[in-house]
Order: structure tokens, then sequence, then C-alpha cells
């Protein structure tokens, strides 16, 4: 006899047996405190899809996963049959229902009460401080911030403005608004260090390439001797919510220092991106 669970679903085309063979399974064998196994396999199944990577194979899920190919077909299945995922050919999507039942998560929640947790693991993970910056009347301003505990450090808080010719999240938020962008390289660009961009063309040339890119290393363009990396967070219709930043003095933080953490940031600003029901943006070019 089969010692899984058998739920009935009542869908469009009549009721349908969806089954979960191991859904009364505990991670201790019998106690019920504890997550069942299913549930830590479908969320680790969910974890498989990224912005990067919104659809997969079955073969690609179990790579990614490292489930047998078995498990992974039985629970795809369900999860179709549940909504879960949606099935395109021989691809697999996350649901479109999930968004529905997401919803009423980020209901009345503030954005910067998801991102600030994702500032602090940045902060917890690299030392270093993690801001999240947004463009206001043609400045950038830092409205959240999770500050290193070391001594030497970038002064740096929340309300603080900065022009958005110079730095690392200026050249993001300048890479992901054309008019914005048009804005700012139809002004003078004032010298705030000898390695301050001040030329319209070459600032334009780096903004575009921070837009190739999907991220921007700065060193020293507002502060002498100081480094910032950063890279975008979008909103549900593809714009920009704002970046992320990690940034410290030059002596922690060198270029090489930079390119080790990029992956971590790219990965917040995803996460930052799912908090908020955002998606990417559908052309990677900048018309400037």
């Amino acid at each position: 006899m089969n010692s899984g669970c058998v739920l009935a679903r009542q869908g469009g085309e009549g009721r349908q047996a969806v089954e979960y063979p191991e859904a009364m399974a505990t991670v201790d064998g019998g106690n019920s405190s504890q997550p069942l196994l299913v549930l830590g396999k479908i969320g680790e199944i969910l974890d498989a899809f990224s912005l990067d990577r919104p659809s997969l194979t079955l073969g690609e899920i179990r790579e990614s996963t490292g489930f047998p190919t078995s498990t992974v077909q039985r629970l795809v299945t369900n999860m179709v049959a549940l909504g879960f995922l949606d099935r395109q050919g021989d691809q697999f999507r996350v649901g479109v229902k999930m968004a529905y039942w997401a919803a009423p998560a980020v209901k009345g929640v503030d954005v910067l009460d998801l991102i600030v947790p994702v500032l602090k693991h940045l902060r917890d993970e690299t030392g270093e401080t993690a801001s999240f910056f947004r463009a206001e009347q043609g400045h950038r301003v830092c409205v959240a911030l999770a500050e290193t505990a070391h001594a030497l450090r970038r002064e740096m808080h929340v309300g603080k403005i900065m022009p958005l010719h110079a730095g690392s999240a200026g050249r993001v938020l300048l890479a992901w608004d054309e008019s914005l962008a048009r804005s700012i390289l139809s002004q003078p660009l004032g010298s705030i260090t000898d390695s301050t961009i001040t030329s319209a063309d070459e600032l334009a040339a780096v903004i575009r390439q921070t837009r190739a890119d999907g991220y921007a290393i700065t060193i020293g363009e507002r502060e002498q001797g100081a480094s910032g990396l950063s890279v975008p967070v979008f909103k549900a219709n593809g714009e920009l919510a704002g970046c992320l930043t990690i940034s410290g003095p030059t002596i922690r933080m060198p270029l090489d220092r930079c390119l080790d953490w990029l992956d971590l940031l790219v990965e917040a600003a995803e996460q930052s991106t799912r908090l908020l029901g955002g998606r990417f943006p559908t052309t990677s070019s900048i018309a400037i």
C-alpha cells in the first residue's frame, strides 16, 4: 500500500488526484514541529528558478537540486497540478498563481522593510557598509543603510544627498533611467576628486557600459581612497526601484575584492527584486 498522501483538487477539468508520497515524512522521523521533507524539496525546486533563468527543463531542475530524476518528475507533476509551476512544452516556470498568493505578503509593507534585511546580510557577509540608493530630484539619496563596524569607514547616513555623476550608485541609477541620464549629461559635471568624470561623452560611455555589464565598480570618484560596488533592483513594471551598494575604504576594497563580492551583491539584488515582485527590463541597452 502506498504510504503517501493523496489530495483531491477541484480544477477546471474536474477533480484531479494530487499525490504527495512523502507528505507525512518529517526531518526527524516523526517530530511534527519539524518541517515536512516534501515541503523542503518543493522549496528547493522553486529556488532553482531565478530572474536570469525563469524557465527550466526537468533535467535542469534535477541538476540544480541534485534530486533523483524520479523525484523531480513526481514533484514537478504535482506542482504543476497545484499551480506552483506552469508548463510550456518541455519548460517549466514558477506558476502565475504564485503571484496571486504572494500579493498579500507585500500588501502594506514598505519597500525599505523588505530591503533592510538584505542590507544587513550584505554587511555581515562583507564587513562593509551596505546601502540602498534612489534618484531624487537630480541627485542620489541614501534611503536605507546597514553600517560597517570598522572604525575606518566612509561617512554615510540615511538621507545623505550626493551627485549622480560620481560613484558606482550614480552610474547604476543613470544606466537604467534614460531621461535622467540625458538630464545629467546636459549639465556641467563638477570635479569632486582627481578621478571624477567631468566629460559628458566619457560619462555616457561608462553609463552604457554599466547597463551592458549589469553593475558598476568605482574607485575614488566621489571620495579619495574609497570604493563602491553597485547593482540595480527593479519594480514589477521593470522600472528601476533603486540600487544596492557596498562601499568602503579602497584599502579594504581594492578592485579584486569588489569583483569577488560581485556575485554576492547580484544575488542580493535579485532577491530584493523578487521580494518587490519585480522583473528585469526587456532591453539591455540605453539610448544616450
